[in-house]
């Protein structure tokens, strides 16, 4: 089938439309933002507060295979806007309700609400992206996914330009450093020295609310405009492409194929999510910036990661899928090992735009490489069970992070074990090949 020039058109605006919906998910990954302000709110450790992360991460990943079997069946536009009205009143709950009913509320609402939605929608733009351009699958799934590391970088140039939410990070930073230099001293603290306002508590809870509600408009406008190709749809596909196998999901979870790549991820996620979740007193930590400052410079480098994932998926349409995680995983243990011996601004910056870059970059990979592999008739099941790698890497990655710094006043301890971590995960990459098919085995019809 001819491409028309009806059909090119309409490719680039679903994408566009998906990089939208992707762009509003994305501002999860701003959630370092808010660390600071919520310890020293509700004087919360660094563990409690990251909990709503990972378990926003973890639900994601779950999400995304209940969004996937759904999607298989009816279709990316109801999907996708279902999941972007939950992640938005997941927000929106999060700042109504968590001053009274505390931690189990935030949770709920922002961590298990918001990322089970954030995944149902996740999965559908992705899913479409790649049945859009069989010709370009790198290319086309890079565009969509880089509007999720995108999300984070337009939420980090608003919210600590807002006057309120400013002063209340502040306020916050006073208070954990504080409280970190009575610990190092092995000193008690008194949180009544540097307590929050009210005007603090409420400019810091209103952002959840009015986040929520620019996802759910915003991002339900352009879930309206997702659809899959016509039956028969193809760009310049060659005869293998024509020809290639698609796997139904119980056939894929008997191949080892799956689990190489479910590992990839999820070692990638370990990695960059741990910068993530805590990037904002991280980066504090090894140069000494105020929160404020440090949320303005992470705001600016999280367009590495909506660059990484485009960047990365081009490149692997030319130097191959294995060889392009290979290199993003071992840059990435160079990184890390370096990186807790730097104190320049600059340096650390560097840094973090690498990881950024590597780390949006395997989510740039990932979905061509399972289709691939494993064909695109079942994509959205199929990629969404290899995407609860993000969400168990969602867990590990915050969670050692915070960990080492509630019990040893730093976030240092951690890079080290990730670095060794990263080096070792090289080799699966390199190990993974495509399933063959074995003789005698019916081919189903192309996909």
């Amino acid at each position: 089938m001819a491409e028309s020039p009806t059909v090119t058109s309409n490719r680039w605006l679903i994408a566009t439309a998906g990089t939208v919906v992707m762009i509003c998910l994305g501002f999860v990954y701003a959630w370092s933002i808010f660390t600071t302000p919520l310890i020293a709110i509700f004087h919360w450790s660094n563990t409690v507060t990251t909990w709503t992360f990972a378990l926003a991460i973890f639900a994601l990943g779950w999400g995304a295979v209940l969004g996937g079997r759904w999607q298989d069946k009816v279709g990316p536009r109801v999907v996708t806007l279902v999941g972007v009205l939950l992640w938005g009143l997941g927000n929106l709950l999060a700042g109504l309700g968590t001053e009274r009913f505390g931690a189990p509320w935030l949770y709920a609402t922002y961590g298990i609400m918001g990322g089970l939605g954030n995944g149902m929608a996740y999965i559908t733009p992705v899913a479409v992206a790649t049945k859009w351009f069989p010709d370009k699958r790198g290319l086309g799934s890079g565009m969509v996914v880089m509007g999720f590391g995108l999300g984070a970088f337009f939420y980090n140039q608003i919210v600590p330009r807002i006057a309120s939410f400013a002063t209340a990070a502040k306020h916050a930073s006073a208070y954990v450093n504080a409280r970190t230099a009575a610990l190092k001293a092995g000193l008690p603290f008194d949180p009544t020295q540097h307590a929050m306002s009210r005007a603090d508590v409420a400019a810091t809870l209103h952002v959840f609310v009015v986040s929520g509600l620019i996802i759910a408009v915003v991002g339900g406008l352009a879930a309206a405009v997702l659809r899959n190709p016509p039956a028969g749809y193809a760009v310049a596909r060659t005869a293998a492409d024509a020809s290639a196998r698609s796997y139904a999901p119980r056939e894929v979870l008997r191949t080892p194929q799956f689990y190489f790549l479910w590992l990839m991820l999820f070692f990638n996620v370990t990695a960059g999510i741990l910068i993530i979740s805590n990037a904002v007193p991280i980066y504090g930590e090894l140069t000494g910036a105020a929160v404020v400052l440090a949320a303005q410079i992470y705001g600016l480098l999280a367009i590495f990661n909506g660059l990484g994932r485009f960047f990365w998926g081009a490149v692997s349409d030319r130097i191959g899928r294995n060889l392009a995680y290979a290199l993003l995983l071992g840059i990435q243990a160079v990184i890390f090992l370096l990186m807790g011996h730097l104190h320049s601004m600059a340096l650390v910056g560097c840094c973090f735009a690498i990881v950024l870059l590597c780390y949006g970059g395997g989510f740039g990979t990932m979905p061509s490489f399972n289709a691939d592999y494993f064909g695109t008739r079942h994509l959205g099941t199929n990629y969404g069970m290899i995407l609860t790698a993000w969400g168990f890497g969602g867990i590990v990655g915050p969670l050692i992070g915070s960990f080492i710094r509630d019990r040893t006043g730093s976030f240092n301890g951690a890079l080290l074990p990730v670095a060794i971590m990263l080096l070792a995960a090289m080799v699966l990459p390199l190990v993974t090949h495509k399933p063959r098919e074995r003789l005698g085995h019916a081919m189903p019809a192309p996909t």
